[in-house]
């Protein structure tokens, strides 16, 4: 990847928490915020410290109900370096803050170094005296070291004479507060805080989890030179060669107090280094020594720099994307978060699943939804062996889904719509409008479909990877169990001669329940129907695959008897699809709802994208409407290609041509708020492949959800990881038209007239293909260095690139690019 740099010149207090999470640094064990180091949690600023799956659970009592609730927790904040300049007479002057007095802001500039994973910070101002103090300081949390993260700042005095007071600590006064609509909720989850050093240089700062009992340690060693010295002056508590230096420890804040003294146009460096540990880490003794060692033991910044911007050279190589334009700007920022999010260098290594809103904020509380569907077939051919630990994650959780399967009276597994630290359904019970500011009930967990994708990702991944290990065996499970739990969810309806789904939410999420209704839930979802019978006709496929010993085995250890397969096959061909119109109906009934006034709405509140918080606050309920929040039947159209999709209705009895798709692509394209960022994602990959004019402007709404903050708000409570994502999916299975089946790469090119040229590399079942994408051709070729070659469908044909090849093919025309059928035969 060429150099990039994402930056913001000027400081404006209004977009400070959106700028924070956006620059937030992490390497998929550990992530800090953007925030400021001089900073503390306010209106305007959130520093924030996260390490990836470590939750706590809490009980808010609200009226007169106990309401269970686990976080992903807010830990001590390593971050805190204050200065101030001494005057020479009087007591000290105010610590700096960027929002105590703007007008002495004379520059301020932030940005991300993409290529090196460094956040820069550069300021200039002036004090009440009129002296100017310049500010450079460098970031990084280590991705060579998941332990270690470090602070570089430079001061530089520019026409004065006189002490620089400089304090480095780490702050233990820290709850979950990042989420405004939470603050009812108890959300102080550390105990137990103790600070000491180690050392002249060293302190460190330990508490625990209220509940999970999760010890955690931080460790900083903070440091100083001069820019004459060619050694460091370490940091002690007695007079140094040009500073003092002394220590304080209370119960919840541990620090270096830092006396420099500086002359006109001199220049001192204070580095602080710091280890964080917990008691979950493997290969410790204990967290205080470990990341007290860890601490003395690190190099200096320059050293760790070199280290950390090596290791993502690597990721970036591994990751190559070449897109021009404002667009590529934006997706290397997304690969980039979804990189320390989800590390390939680190997370394999820990038990965590697919954060909805990264490690960068507290909204959603941490949780794990079904945001890996829009992540892992990015991951698929890029980073497998990420892939499969974050299945491993649904693995580890598939006991908690068949004893909630059988708590329902279900066989089976019924994974959760909220998932956290031990896969038990985390969704809450309510939630907050905050337009009307109501709390009402939450009925999302009824959202059944996530098992399909978790299902969809083992049988996805087998494709690409062919990884015959994990699919037949914990693969093989998942699917097997989820399955199980549709075939007997599922309800025969004698008048209609289908088999019935009852009772769900699709991911449209607006529509909870009929109008009335006593109960929540709605009856034939077409997405979780459709969805439950691919899920069905996989696992009987795989049944019928799977090495004879295996199968036995398996088979016996999960009591699946040649009956039960038979219901199976039976379901998987007799699900009832809803239609009406000539579309298919995103639920049984969903024709006979009321149509909205959406310009009347447009024109009441401009931005209607949560429409149902709109409703609700007055006195109405989206229940009513045919109006969904984001793309429900149309996430069809991105999960299975035109003749997968046409194939998977056959199975089930019905027509679905390429008209009537159509029609239903503009029925709920006229009809969608688009209240989720997952939804322009869905729409961009679907319109492109009808060829529909409108599929760059969701392109660019897709590119926009998180650093324009399209959802009002939302992205300064952390990243959207599924949208970001999905917009790399985007280019390399929506445009490019990438799919993996039969042991080959398959393409059915869609690009948009305004990105019809770019480049990327795949990694498919270990054989690395770069692929790059002009008007009217692609480029393929395999790297000289590789072991085997590539087998390529296109248009019908099939092409092997060997080893140090390459092919230029020309792109179909539009309407002629070939059934499956056809490339089938031609393979």
């Amino acid at each position: 990847m060429a150099d990039g740099i994402w930056e913001y010149q000027g400081y404006d207090p209004h977009t400070e928490r959106l700028r924070e999470a956006l620059c937030t640094l992490g390497n998929g064990y550990l992530a800090t915020r953007g925030a400021a180091p001089e900073t503390t949690a306010g209106p305007s600023h959130y520093p924030g410290t996260y390490v990836a799956g470590l939750f706590n659970r809490l009980t808010t009592t609200m009226s007169g109900r106990d309401l269970d609730h686990e976080d992903l927790v807010n830990l001590p904040n390593w971050l805190p370096l204050r200065f101030r300049i001494h005057p020479e007479q009087g007591p000290p002057g105010d610590w700096f803050s960027p929002d105590a007095d703007p007008e002495e802001l004379m520059s301020y500039r932030q940005a991300i170094d993409l290529a090196r994973g460094v956040l820069i910070r550069e300021i200039r101002f002036r004090d009440a005296h009129g002296r100017h103090l310049r500010i450079e300081q460098a970031r990084l949390v280590h991705m060579g070291d998941p332990h270690l993260a470090a602070l570089r700042t430079t001061f530089t005095a520019e026409d004065w004479t006189g002490t620089l007071e400089v304090e480095s600590a780490l702050d233990g006064e820290i709850t979950n507060e990042g989420v405004a609509r939470y603050r009812d909720l108890a959300s102080d989850h550390l105990t137990d805080l103790d600070t000491g050093s180690d050392g002249p240089d060293v302190v460190w700062l330990r508490c625990r989890t209220r509940v999970s009992d999760v010890r955690v340690v931080m460790a900083a060693r903070t440091r100083y030179r001069y820019e004459t010295e060619a050694e460091t002056g370490a940091v002690r508590g007695a007079q140094g060669a040009e500073g003092t230096v002394l220590t304080r420890l209370v119960e919840c804040r541990a620090a270096h107090l830092l006396t420099l003294p500086l002359v006109s146009d001199r220049t001192v460096t204070v580095e602080k280094v710091v280890a964080v540990h917990t008691s979950r880490d493997p290969a410790i003794s204990g967290p205080l020594e470990a990341a007290v060692q860890r601490a003395h033991r690190a190099p200096d910044f320059t050293g760790l720099l070199d280290a950390h911007a090596a290791a993502w050279e690597v990721l970036w190589r591994q990751a190559e994307l070449e897109v021009p334009g404002e667009t590529g700007r934006i997706l290397r920022l997304h690969l980039f978060h979804v990189l320390q999010t989800l590390s390939p260098r680190h997370t394999p290594e820990l038990d965590v699943g697919v954060p909805a809103r990264g490690l960068h904020g507290e909204a959603y509380r941490g949780h794990v939804f079904w945001d890996e569907l829009f992540v892992l077939p990015y991951l698929n051919l890029h980073f497998p062996e990420l892939s499969k630990a974050l299945m491993t994650y649904r693995y580890r959780r598939l006991p908690e889904a068949c004893r909630a399967a059988t708590a329902a009276g279900y066989p089976g597994a019924m994974y959760p719509w909220q998932s956290g630290s031990d896969g038990r359904e985390e969704t809450p019970e309510v939630h907050l409008n905050p337009r009307s500011g109501r709390w009402l009930p939450d009925n999302s967990r009824l959202q059944h479909h996530v098992g399909s994708a978790v299902a969809y990702n083992v049988w996805r991944y087998g494709e690409a990877t062919d990884d015959a290990e994990f699919v037949h065996t914990k693969g093989a499970e998942m699917l097997l169990q989820v399955a199980r739990f549709w075939a007997a969810f599922a309800q025969w309806d004698a008048d209609l001669e289908r088999y019935r789904i009852r009772g769900v939410v699709g991911p449209d999420e607006y529509h909870e329940g009929y109008p009335g209704a006593a109960k929540p839930g709605l009856d034939d979802n077409a997405y979780t129907n459709a969805t439950a019978a691919w899920v069905l006709a996989r696992a009987i496929d795989l049944t019928r695959t799977l090495p004879i010993s295996r199968r036995r085995e398996l088979l016996e250890r999960l009591a699946l008897f040649p009956e039960e397969l038979d219901r199976w096959e039976d379901v998987s061909r007799r699900l009832r699809i809803p239609f009406h119109q000539g579309v298919i109906s995103q639920f049984d009934g969903y024709g006979d709802l009321e149509e909205l006034d959406w310009e009347g709405y447009r024109g009441r509140y401009g931005n209607i994208r949560r429409l149902d918080r709109i409703l609700e606050s007055e006195g109405d309920t989206v229940n009513r409407y045919q109006a969904s929040k984001q793309a429900d039947v149309l996430m069809l159209g991105y999960l299975f290609s035109p003749d997968e999709l046409t194939q998977l209705f056959r199975q089930l009895g019905y027509d679905l041509d390429e008209a009537r798709w159509r029609r239903t692509v503009r029925y709920y394209l006229a009809r969608t708020s688009h209240g989720s960022t997952l939804s322009g994602v869905v729409h961009a990959s679907v319109l492109a492949r009808v060829r529909h004019e409108e599929a760059w402007t969701f392109l660019k709404e897709a590119l926009a959800s998180d650093v324009a903050d399209l959802q009002g708000g939302t992205t300064e409570e952390g990243i959207h990881l599924g949208a970001m994502a999905g917009t790399l999916d985007l280019v390399q299975r929506g445009l490019a038209g990438i799919q993996t089946r039969q042991g080959a790469l398959w393409l059915d090119p869609a690009p948009v007239p305004e990105l019809s040229e770019f480049g990327f590399s795949v990694r498919h079942r270990g054989t690395a293909v770069h692929v790059r994408m002009k008007p009217g051709q692609l480029w393929i070729g395999v790297p000289a260095w590789e072991q085997s070659p590539a087998r390529v469908v296109l248009a019908g044909g099939t092409v092997d690139i060997a080893p140090g090849d390459d092919r230029l093919l020309p792109l179909p025309e539009a309407g002629a690019r070939g059934s499956d059928e056809e490339r089938r035969e031609a393979s």
